[in-house]
């Protein structure tokens, strides 16, 4: 999933004056933090290389905030609507720019899942895939009725409604040709392309129950500033990668020769699932005996992340460890680095670089060492042995 499209249009008038001058995504949140940078940051983490943001009201704003921006490996664009399009006709000011198959979100809602699971619903004649969250009190939503992943039909917001009911989490994977049925503009995605699509069986879903929050009203607004730092700060499960996500057979570094262990992948996967982050820490002693160099571990890590993908899985970081005692190349020459294990400084690397909750976090890896630098950081270190390694990713206790 290369691509993201967020839209950035709406006036918040449900908001009044905090909205006056302000894009409803553009909130703060935390100090300087806005509620559009917990959308881009979560997608990046996700994979995605390139989010296009289609502004409307202020949308001056949106384009000197992010414009050009980078969160992590993804680089922000900002495309400003002439007028008002809707939330399908936003889709024809970034038409030229459309991958075949890209995420669509809204700008004003935080739908926390495993973004990467939503695609294998999108079928080869589906134009658009939703994903669906089951909420207590629909009365605030349109809900939606589907069976075995197709959606059936929609229902509008109902104030009389009582009891819960899906809903559109406001997260699509969406093929580029729903450009080909907006017809006129404004055109909204949810009430003139959503439907047509159900009648004629083109559109999927997945049911996840993910965090989801829609700040458009003032009280969850205040709600998403008690609790989206809180949420954000994630476990992580720290994977060793030879002999515990990858067999090894020794300086393991051609794609081809990748091997999965033993639940490895379906392990990667509930990690995702759970919201948790999935980090792998590894010593790369061939590139200090040079066997290898950084470019041909980069591009098996990549061939990793291409088949995780695939089933819906992703590694959010890679930190690697190249130094040894007995390098012959120099550079990597060092007697006790502090980022080899069982030193911790790959953990402390990461935990520098993403907000992570070292109490609720685990390492799991083949070797003494690996335990070692988790208890370094005072993370739980499950060693594993070999056998299904899923069955050793269960969030602590």
């Amino acid at each position: 999933m290369r691509q993201a499209v967020i839209l950035v249009g709406g006036r918040g008038t449900r908001l009044g004056d905090l909205a006056k001058n302000t894009p409803k995504p553009l909130m703060p949140i935390d100090g300087d933090t806005r509620f559009l940078d917990y959308l881009i940051d979560n997608l990046a983490r996700h994979g995605v290389q390139e989010v296009l943001l289609v502004a409307g009201h202020l949308g001056e704003l949106v384009e000197e905030r992010y414009q050009g921006a980078r969160f992590r490996d993804c680089v922000v664009s900002c495309v400003r609507e002439p007028e008002a399009a809707g939330t399908a006709g936003a889709l024809l000011h970034v038409a030229d720019r459309l991958d075949p198959v890209f995420l669509m979100s809204n700008g004003d809602s935080f739908f926390d899942f495993n973004y990467l699971a939503l695609k294998p619903a999108l079928g080869e004649n589906d134009v658009a895939a939703l994903a669906l969250r089951r909420v207590d009190d629909a009365r605030r939503y349109g809900a939606v009725f589907a069976e075995e992943g197709r959606v059936r039909r929609f229902e509008e917001k109902n104030p009389d409604a009582n009891g819960p009911a899906w809903i559109s989490g406001g997260v699509y994977m969406v093929r580029r040709e729903i450009l080909d049925l907006i017809k006129t503009s404004p055109c909204s995605i949810e009430s003139d392309i959503f439907p047509q699509l159900a009648a004629a069986d083109r559109l999927a879903c997945a049911n996840f129950d993910g965090y989801f929050l829609d700040i458009g009203l003032p009280d969850t607004l205040e709600q998403g500033r008690r609790e989206m730092p809180v949420h954000t700060r994630r476990a992580a499960v720290f994977f060793d990668r030879d002999n515990t996500l990858n067999v090894d057979e020794g300086y393991t570094h051609r794609p081809q020769d990748l091997v999965w262990m033993p639940g490895a992948v379906e392990a990667v996967r509930a990690v995702n699932d759970s919201g948790r982050l999935a980090i792998v820490v590894t010593n790369q002693s061939g590139l200090a005996r040079g066997l290898y160099d950084e470019a041909a571990m980069h591009a098996f890590h990549r061939h990793m992340q291409n088949e995780l993908a695939a089933v819906g899985a992703h590694i959010d970081a890679f930190y690697f460890s190249p130094y040894h005692a007995d390098a012959v190349v120099e550079d990597y020459r060092h007697a006790d680095h502090p980022d080899r294990k069982p030193n911790p400084g790959m953990l402390k690397r990461a935990c520098a670089e993403w907000r992570i909750d070292l109490d609720r976090s685990i390492m799991i890896g083949d070797q003494p060492s690996d335990v070692t630098a988790a208890e370094a950081m005072g993370v739980e270190g499950r060693l594993y042995d070999g056998g299904d390694l899923a069955a050793l990713v269960v969030p602590r206790a």
